[in-house]
């Protein structure tokens, strides 16, 4: 460590933390009557917010909850949620959104790791928590969400109805100051074997997150996410990373919002034509459910900018919703990352090309946003050339990275073998410091002593018109090691075969994209394909469907 020279602060001098609550001041301060909408059910103010949050500081206070205890919230996408990301955290307490598309095995399990203290529960999901109460270790007890005019009755030991609770609750709270390396917020990550894993993050981690955040998503001209004008709808589950943290950034900008609830694709699509929506952020899989509304074939769609993350973008979607008027853009990042690591950086001559021409450029991982460290390694950590040809193993360094996994240290240590945060990514980097995810590690396909990358003939045979989507994995095979197997969902009405798609990959052979032995012997046409809890697809459910 340097021997830097310190000047000792005056006596008197305020040591700013770095709170949630913080976030709070400048969007009320901003626009006081911006609205904050809730799907077709109801609308309020930032000054409303502010009202609400204070109110369910004290509703929780009273409740018995104290700095440290454990808050799960089970809800759908509503500005109750909002209210849990800033209350909960500014009490001291800790906000752990529980992913409720979870078995109730895997519920129970987060719920007693994370030792929840409380539960606030939207009726849909009381009937589960029914079930396992008697398993819930830690819990003291619940609040209702209801968005009908009285919550249903329910055997739960519940502390009352949210917005009864709130109403006689006072409209102010003198939130404390306190470490800014306090955990503000916990939730799990999903592997394909063992247990969900918790990460937790630090308000210092999600204020600096959210900083940064709007200096990606707000500066540049040529992607113009986040502006005063921007309205900005969340079609990411907000238990899955804070819905990337977006909600942070847009009520600190004091920006109009829209949260849709629970997800179904037409109300999305009607939202985004009644209120103009001109933000979102969603994985592949729920951008086409809404690619294929009969809602969509009505909406003006030119002015709507979608950060596409979750898993990798391909260049036969960018290409569908161009021609829409949408545009797309790749966010990347992971749940250990709070999540932002990249996205797309456009430049004023890729935008001159017509929008359909632009989808290579707009499927790039992209470039690492402010304030993060990204490089290649090899097996042995050694860092690897940015010749965008040279593969290796992404790693990564920002202020805002969980530090482990809750109470699993020797996972932890192994995330962060070398002092850098290992994400399983296999990429390669260009000489301009473009970032190209070519497939996780365990997705690479090792056929004849070569890598071949599931992403790549995911996006080459995305490409196909009659494709909607696709998964790529690799199979045993007795000869090569693996083989690559291919599952196809074609758009409703359209036709392929297996020779079609197959002549179609032999124009990557011929512009040498990739080798012919590249083309999957074996493509099955599906209804739909395996997706995990959050939306991506389950490649692990894939490879044991097809060897059993």
């Amino acid at each position: 460590m340097a021997n830097t020279k310190i000047i000792p602060s005056a006596q008197n001098a305020y040591e700013y933390p770095l709170l949630i609550k913080n976030l709070l001041v400048s969007g009320p301060r901003y626009n006081p009557d911006q609205e904050i909408v809730y799907a077709n059910r109801s609308k309020y103010t930032y000054t409303d917010l502010v009202d609400r949050i204070h109110r369910l500081a004290n509703a929780l206070t009273d409740a018995g909850v104290g700095p440290g205890d454990v808050v799960a919230v089970m809800d759908w996408d509503t500005p109750r949620y909002l209210e849990c990301f800033f209350a909960i955290p500014m009490i001291g307490a800790v906000l752990h959104t529980v992913n409720v598309r979870l078995s109730p095995e895997q519920i129970v399990y987060t719920m007693n790791h994370a030792e929840d203290h409380t539960v606030l529960v939207h009726d849909d999901f009381v009937p589960l928590l029914e079930q396992v109460s008697d398993q819930l270790t830690t819990v003291k007890g619940y609040v209702q969400l209801t968005d009908e005019s009285e919550a249903r009755s329910t055997s739960l030991n519940t502390i009352g109805e949210y917005e009864a609770l709130l109403a006689k609750a006072d409209n102010h709270f003198d939130f404390p100051d306190f470490d800014e390396n306090s955990v503000a917020t916990t939730f799990y990550t999903t592997g394909t074997t063992g247990n969900p894993k918790g990460v937790f993050f630090s308000h210092r981690q999600l204020v600096l997150h959210t900083m940064a955040q709007l200096g990606s998503l707000a500066a540049s001209d040529e992607m113009p996410f986040m502006r005063s004008n921007t309205v900005y709808m969340p079609v990411t589950p907000m238990f899955h990373v804070h819905a990337w943290g977006v909600p942070y950034a847009a009520t600190m900008l004091g920006i109009k919002q829209v949260y849709p609830g629970r997800y179904e694709p037409e109300l999305l699509v009607d939202l985004i034509k009644e209120h103009k929506v001109t933000f979102s952020h969603c994985v592949p899989t729920i951008m086409q459910m809404m690619l294929a509304t009969e809602s969509i074939k009505t909406a003006d769609l030119s002015n709507w900018h979608v950060l596409i993350g979750g898993s990798a973008m391909t260049e036969g979607l960018c290409r569908t919703g161009a021609k829409l008027g949408i545009r797309m853009y790749t966010g990347y990042g992971m749940s250990e990352t709070c999540p932002l690591l990249a996205s797309t950086r456009l430049k004023p001559e890729d935008l001159e090309l017509p929008l359909e021409e632009q989808a290579p450029r707009r499927i790039r991982t992209g470039v690492a946003v402010p304030m993060v460290h990204i490089e290649i390694v090899d097996p042995e950590g050694n860092p690897l050339p940015h010749d965008g040809e040279t593969k290796g193993e992404l790693v990564c360094r920002a202020p805002w990275l969980t530090q482990g996994y809750f109470k699993e240290p020797e996972k932890g240590e192994a995330l962060w073998e070398g002092g850098w945060l290992h994400t399983g990514d296999v990429a390669s980097i260009d000489p301009d410091s473009t970032i190209q995810i070519r497939d996780r590690i365990k997705d690479v396909i090792k056929t004849g002593g070569e890598w071949l990358s599931s992403l790549d003939l995911e996006n080459m045979i995305s490409q196909h018109p009659a494709v909607n989507a696709t998964a790529v994995v690799g199979v045993p095979d007795e000869k090569w090691g693996e083989r690559p197997h291919a599952l196809v969902q074609l758009i409703p009405g359209q036709e392929a075969s297996l020779e079609d798609l197959q002549n179609h990959l032999k124009q990557f052979v011929d512009s040498g994209e990739i080798n012919k032995w590249a083309i999957p012997e074996q493509i099955d046409f599906v209804d739909d394909i395996p997706k995990t809890s959050v939306g991506k697809i389950n490649k692990k459910l894939i490879r044991d469907q097809l060897e059993s």
